[in-house]
């Protein structure tokens, strides 16, 4: 008896390619991210991590004779992740943008093992249960914050999702949000000019006020008209699908209300506009300087 019950509490909570139960992966909401001192994995550079080998090893760009093919380069150059959800939760806009961006490769990212995990499991049944489906969209744990710059290149992003973050109430915690000053150059720099777009949504309305005080004064963000947020299937799915806006509808802890925003990133070289210089910084309306 004793030996089957050491077993059976070292199998796994769910088997790899069935449905995960979320009730079994519930942690804490939040972290502080500036304080998180466990170790992630990560590459030096960008160009040396391989995508296929964990994440996306059936993804739908990958031809047939580079699958047959062994060696870094010729799969991990064809790879790499151009839609991020940063703070994805367990998974629920993940997944929802897989089959509405079939031509993107989403990657959902998570600082806590145990939602990492579920949203792992949650992938990999979804394969399972619809051969040829959902090979574009995977989800890793790391801290957002902090290694960015190790996993993507510059200029290689179109969309970065920020939905519902914790809203760190208490003035002094600010500087963990993941909105901010210097967050946004480094978002700035990782995203495509002109194509790359800025997601953000909560339901806290101080919060809402911060991102839009923030991104309206980066001279490299733009926003976006109601009409253009209107034609974007993306506006509506981060509405609709992450857990958290289901709640907001269902409970409203804050009210029922969701305060949103997209950002367009702004190609610096055209026609001078975005770019900061020693020349301009510190004009009136400038990045540097508030018009009083």
């Amino acid at each position: 008896k004793q030996e089957a019950t050491s077993s059976s509490e070292a199998a796994p909570i769910t088997a790899e390619g069935e449905m995960p139960q979320k009730k079994f992966y519930r942690s804490r909401a939040h972290c502080n991210p500036l304080s998180f001192n466990e170790a992630f994995d990560y590459p030096t550079r960008p160009d040396l991590f391989d995508w296929t080998e964990e994440h996306y090893p059936e993804h739908p760009s990958l031809a047939q004779d580079n699958k047959e093919m062994s060696g870094f380069n010729a799969q991990s150059a064809a790879i790499r992740p151009d839609v991020l959800d940063v703070g994805c939760g367990f998974g629920g806009l993940t997944m929802a943008l897989s089959p509405a961006l079939p031509n993107n490769t989403i990657l959902g990212l998570e600082i806590r093992a145990k939602v990492t995990e579920y949203v792992r499991l949650r992938i990999v049944a979804h394969r399972k249960e619809n051969p040829g489906q959902y090979q574009n969209c995977s989800v890793m744990r790391t801290n957002a914050m902090k290694y960015l710059p190790n996993f993507f290149p510059k200029a290689s992003l179109e969309k970065l999702f920020f939905c519902f973050p914790d809203p760190h109430f208490k003035r002094k915690n600010h500087p963990r949000r993941i909105v901010s000053e210097r967050l946004l150059s480094e978002y700035a720099f990782l995203l495509k000019p002109e194509v790359g777009r800025l997601y953000c949504i909560t339901d806290v309305k101080d919060l809402h006020d911060w991102h839009v005080e923030k991104c309206d004064a980066h001279p490299l963000f733009e926003r976006l008209t109601e009409e253009e947020m209107e034609a974007d299937p993306c506006v509506t799915l981060m509405k609709t699908e992450t857990e958290e806006g289901k709640k907001v509808k269902r409970e409203g802890r804050f009210g029922h209300d969701m305060y949103y925003q997209v950002y367009k990133r702004v190609d610096e070289t055209k026609d001078g506009s975005g770019s900061t210089s020693a020349t301009n910084f510190f004009c009136e309306g400038e990045f540097g300087v508030e018009v009083q």
